[in-house]
């Protein structure tokens, strides 16, 4: 008896999870591209936007801590991507009757 019935119940992804899918990508690759290199750069953005002082130990953890997180989150978002990829690769060989370790 097949008891797997995970592909019966799929259901595609609606619109408004497509825009959340990509909006992750977008927002931590636009918090990398706009970070800038030097800590203190950083302090003067902030303050400048913010009217926050930081000094620049403060500066330079809340830059490192900003790289740590976009890296982190692009890195989670392609390894979401790739298991779904394989995910529906498996359901396609399964389809047309291959198998996917050949």
């Amino acid at each position: 008896m097949n008891t797997d019935r995970g592909c019966e119940n799929f259901r595609p992804r609606t619109f408004a999870r497509r825009r959340v899918d990509v909006f992750g990508w977008i927002i931590p690759g636009a918090i990398l591209a706009l970070l800038p290199k030097c800590p203190m750069c950083l302090a003067a953005y902030i303050a400048l936007w913010s009217g926050i002082g930081l000094s620049f130990s403060a500066a330079t953890h809340l830059r490192v801590s900003l790289l740590m997180l976009s890296v982190g989150l692009i890195l989670f978002m392609a390894a979401t991507n790739t298991r779904r990829l394989i995910h529906k690769l498996g359901r396609y060989e399964k389809i047309i009757g291959r198998s996917a370790l050949c």
